[in-house]
């Protein structure tokens, strides 16, 4: 009988990567998609994406390091790497901080949902 071989993780290097991708997206070259992946490489677990929007507008949708906002129990902060969850919004700031500094965007309510570094606010429910 063959003796299992050790599980690795291909996602360790952006080179496994690269090598699985054997089509780049339109417009992009194979180079291009091995800089993007050495980039998400680079910054997982530092940053995540992070949506505000109502169905009209688009408040903000981009990477940010952190996102604070107020349900009824108080004010809490969303860090890249949080558990899963789901909260309603009270009326308040919600305040996006990135790179270029922090993004204030006043509410009356919303519903948000953390999941795998990505935040999806919805607001205007």
């Amino acid at each position: 009988m063959a003796k299992p071989e050790p599980a690795t993780n291909d996602l360790a290097t952006s080179d496994a990567v690269a090598d699985k991708t054997e089509t780049s997206l339109p417009g992009q070259t194979a180079g291009e998609v091995s800089e993007s992946i050495d980039t998400v490489v680079k910054t997982a677990g530092k940053n995540m994406h992070v949506k505000v929007y109502a169905p009209f507008r688009v408040y903000y949708d981009g990477i940010a390091q952190s996102i604070t906002a107020v349900n009824d129990t108080g004010p809490f902060d969303v860090l890249p790497r949080h558990h899963n969850f789901m909260t309603l919004i009270s009326t308040g700031d919600v305040i996006v901080r990135n790179e270029r500094g922090e993004e204030k965007i006043n509410i009356q309510r919303g519903i948000m949902h953390v999941k795998a570094d990505e935040v999806i606010v919805f607001l205007d429910v």
